[in-house]
């Protein structure tokens, strides 16, 4: 590929990640203006679980779709139709009167933004090489992230000033401008490839694609862990890490949110740390199952300590945002057992299986903590976050032991069957 070609696809790649600003921030502000939901609304935590879930669920009902109209349409068209879903979904949360109506926003929400990471690493497969993968899918969600951090103590800053619905309108209004820049700026494969000349599928072979995916050998095993790593880690990050800190340590909103922002920096940082280690160390497997590993204990640790002191739990936060990048190895693992026609259809499986994860343990989480009286300040009880941890700590390491049965998918077997399918076509 030549110079120019490079650098356009590093703008298109940009531009992708710039737009899934917007992902990040919806989906994870429930974690700074969760306990406002849950006063101004008069909801309990099962309440603001399902209500988080929404998110999740209607980014995993729209997957397998998106994985077709991505093989079928291109990147382009579909990514734009799914961001004016998004837009609609995000304008009726901001306006809306009641818990139901925020719900069905914020369903509406997840589906549009459903889209987003895998239209990008099929973006990803078709402009840069396979062991340069991960380190682009790994520069998308890094620049992703800076939605987290705008959904912590900005928008805790911001909530205090014009309200929460006040930021939420600004993040719409820049959603709508990113589906202009992604019409004007992305391009669905560089010249040449063989994408662009391809011939139409036909429902039925696009169905049959899509059984050969769910016929993968090794796909259930990257599946399970799927669904729980991205489930736990973000079910703090996005849910009820600030509660935690504010309900058992005292910290204040400000305060919380400023951990959390700390903890999406170690994100983006851990981000930027394993992307490229796949290639340095030449596997996956085994650093998705060290960082999912060392989640389970800090969990473990959170969970086992009686009275922990504020410092413990901050570290653990943020420990668990560096972390969370290791999960970027799963779905490359992933990635690699799947040829190019069945890239969208394979990505979209794999994502459906995360979201869908963390819809049910963030629902979960919410009856999890249920379960406990509340204090008589309404606040939930250390021994509630503690059994939530144990919990998700139990899930991580069952989820590894069944995932470690999968065969590896190293970069320098990627590269030299890429050379050699090269050779035989030239």
């Amino acid at each position: 590929m030549s110079p120019a070609l490079r650098r356009q696809g590093l703008v298109i790649v940009a531009t992708l990640a710039t737009a899934y600003v917007a992902s990040h921030f919806f989906r994870a502000a429930n974690v700074t203006i969760g306990l406002d939901l849950m006063r101004d609304l008069q909801i309990g935590p099962e309440a603001l679980g399902a209500l988080t879930g929404a998110f999740f669920l209607g980014f995993s009902a729209m997957q397998i779709p998106c994985g077709f109209f991505l093989d079928r349409f291109g990147p382009r068209r579909t990514i734009c139709g799914m961001l004016l879903v998004a837009v609609v979904g995000a304008t009726v949360f901001t306006l809306a009167p009641s818990w139901l109506v925020l719900l069905g926003g914020r369903t509406l929400m997840g589906a549009g933004f459903g889209v987003m990471l895998i239209g990008s690493m099929v973006v990803i497969s078709r402009w840069f090489p396979p062991d340069r993968f991960s380190t682009m899918a790994a520069m998308v969600l890094s620049i992703g992230l800076l939605g987290n951090l705008a959904a912590t103590t900005p928008l805790a800053w911001g909530t205090e000033q014009i309200g929460w619905r006040g930021v939420f309108g600004l993040m719409v209004g820049f959603t709508a401008l990113a589906v202009i820049t992604v019409w004007l700026v992305v391009r669905d494969a560089p010249p040449g490839h063989p994408f662009l000349a391809r011939k139409a599928e036909t429902p039925g072979e696009m169905l049959r694609g899509l059984m050969e995916v769910l016929r993968n050998p090794s796909l259930p095993f990257i599946l399970v862990l799927n669904f729980c790593n991205y489930a736990c880690t973000f079910t703090i990050q996005g849910l009820w890490g600030g509660p935690f800190l504010r309900e058992v340590h005292g910290l204040t909103r400000i305060e919380s949110g400023n951990v959390l922002l700390t903890a999406v920096i170690a994100y983006q940082v851990g981000m930027l740390t394993f992307g490229p280690l796949d290639r340095l160390l030449d596997t996956r497997k085994w650093i998705a199952i060290f960082g999912t590993t060392t989640i389970a204990l800090i969990l473990g640790i959170l969970a086992l300590v009686s009275e922990a002191p504020a410092w413990l739990a901050i570290a653990a936060i943020i420990g668990i945002g560096f972390l969370s990048a290791s999960s970027t190895m799963i779905m490359t693992h992933g990635r690699g057992t799947f040829p190019d026609r069945l890239i969208g259809r394979g990505i979209a499986t794999m994502n459906t299986c995360v979201m869908l994860g963390v819809a049910c343990m963030q629902t979960l989480s919410g009856v999890i903590l249920g379960a406990f009286e509340p204090m008589a300040d309404g606040a939930r009880s250390e021994l509630a976050y503690r059994s939530l941890f144990g919990f998700m700590c139990a899930v991580l390491l069952v989820a590894v032991a069944i995932y470690s049965r999968v065969a590896d998918v190293r970069p320098s077997d990627e590269v030299r069957a890429r050379a050699a399918e090269g050779t035989r076509l030239g």
